[in-house]
């Protein structure tokens, strides 16, 4: 299996759903402050590789960034390392803002 693509709309039903996933941000910290999703698992782009033992690979993940980019290429290595059940938020975290909740600021 490779990396899904999962839109905001999906990810909302997860949410609704109370479906077991682990949402992996994956941008700077100076993003996440500027806005982020509820109950994220927080490892900067460039600490994939020193830090995806800190990832469960035995519950669907959701990768997400800014746009989608930098997750789907998050989400390809950590499937060549073995992971599995990996989805990509498309459109990232300004799709969600745009979509689905607005009081997340867009930047």
């Amino acid at each position: 299996m490779s990396v899904q693509e999962i839109s905001p709309l999906q990810l909302q039903q997860w949410y609704q759903e109370k479906k077991q996933f682990i949402l992996l941000d994956v941008r700077e910290d100076n993003e996440v402050l500027i806005a982020a999703l509820p109950y994220h698992l927080h490892i900067p782009m460039n600490l994939i590789p020193i830090r995806q033992n800190e990832i469960p690979d035995n519950t669907p993940i959701v990768l997400y960034c800014h746009h989608g980019v930098r997750s789907m290429q998050v989400a390809r290595y950590l499937h060549e390392s073995g992971f599995d059940d990996l989805y990509n938020l498309s459109g990232g975290i300004d799709a969600w803002s745009e979509a689905i909740d607005a009081s997340i600021p867009r930047y």
